[in-house]
């Protein structure tokens, strides 16, 4: 660790870890054609059906150029197809096509995967305990975040 990370050895830690975590992913989505985040779009889309984009970029936690790349990219790839929201003329609707329910069960065996290589070496209550205290960083890095916008 470099001596000036010191002072965060948890934020460090996460910080290796997040992109690990990241870089197996990446490859792993690679082999059906999907880049890092796409996944996470159709997991969304096959659960709730066909989505507003602007629903998609709040649900996924993400922004609005990210998003319109990202559903372009599925577009081309044949997975999703955008259509005019007919109760809202500035709005798009994005809905997965029948070739990416095939999709749906090459992602979901890419999840089982990640999820092997990253809990593999932990017990099911190390698996508990980890899933607690990510929860608890997460909520406190939420509050910051909030209050950082805040003021």
């Amino acid at each position: 660790m470099p001596a000036s990370a010191h002072a965060g050895p948890v934020s460090h830690a996460i910080f290796r870890v997040a992109r690990l975590h990241r870089m197996i992913a990446g490859q792993l989505l690679r082999r059906v054609g999907l880049h890092l985040g796409q996944e996470l779009v159709m997991m969304h889309l096959w659960e709730l059906g066909p989505q507003r984009q602007t629903d998609l970029v709040r649900l996924i936690d993400s922004d609005a150029a990210t998003m319109t790349r990202s559903i372009k990219r599925l577009e081309n790839a044949g997975f999703v197809r955008r259509r005019p929201c007919p109760d809202d003329k500035r709005a798009v609707i994005i809905e997965p096509t029948a070739a990416s329910h095939a999709l749906r069960h090459q992602v979901e065996r890419i999840w089982a995967e990640l999820e092997k290589a990253t809990t593999g070496t932990l017990t099911p209550d190390e698996q508990i305990d980890a899933l607690r205290i990510l929860q608890r960083i997460e909520d406190g890095l939420t509050r910051t975040a909030e209050h950082t916008a805040a003021g």
